[in-house]
């Protein structure tokens, strides 16, 4: 059932929603999940706050799903995004002498950005080939090319609870060996990629 579910358009997994389907309700949040986190830490650079306000918004969606006409999915979704990270924003209290140091910190060039990116990514990709065959597959499958978990396990014959399984311990090796913030900015910098 899953499976024929996947083919169905926003519109339809909304109706859908709308008497509590959790499978329609799974299948959203796999499609936009990464999309959103991306936009969201694109523009404010904090994981956990980012992750936070994508997990409101798809609880908003879930309890106002029965009473909302949502006509556009994705921009209603962006949108929610970026009022969250905006009022985020709004309510962190800055004094003078905190505005005054943000000002003053210097942009580091864009070539020199760059070169660091690409130290760093070469080194991302050097711990993924340590990883298990298999969990080099499910991982580069799911954050290089963006497929969902659904998706890897209709393509490797294989259940979505061995897909999480394969990344979520593909990514706890990896986070052993590569700092936990510069491994969260590249994992971003890739979703935004895609």
């Amino acid at each position: 059932m899953k499976t024929t579910l996947l083919k169905l358009s926003d519109l339809e997994l909304q109706k859908r929603l709308e008497i509590q389907d959790q499978v329609a309700f799974e299948i959203l949040f796999d499609r936009y999940w990464k999309r959103l986190y991306s936009y969201a830490f694109k523009i404010y650079k904090e994981e956990a706050i980012c992750e936070d306000i994508v997990q409101e918004i798809f609880i908003s969606l879930w309890e106002k799903s029965k009473s909302t006409s949502i006509t556009n999915l994705e921009g209603y979704l962006l949108r929610a995004v970026k009022n969250k990270v905006a009022n985020h924003i709004r309510d962190l209290k800055f004094d003078n002498r905190h505005l005054e140091i943000l000002e003053n910190i210097p942009n580091p060039s864009r070539s020199d950005k760059h070169l660091v990116y690409k130290e760093f990514e070469a080194n991302v990709f050097r711990e993924i080939k340590k990883l298990p065959p298999r969990s080099q597959e499910v991982i580069i499958l799911s954050r290089l090319e963006n497929y969902t978990n659904i998706e890897i396990a209709l393509r490797l014959n294989i259940s979505v609870r061995t897909v999480e399984k394969h990344i979520s311990d593909g990514l706890r090796l990896l986070k052993k060996s590569i700092d936990p913030y510069q491994f969260s900015v590249f994992i971003t910098g890739m979703l935004l990629q895609c």
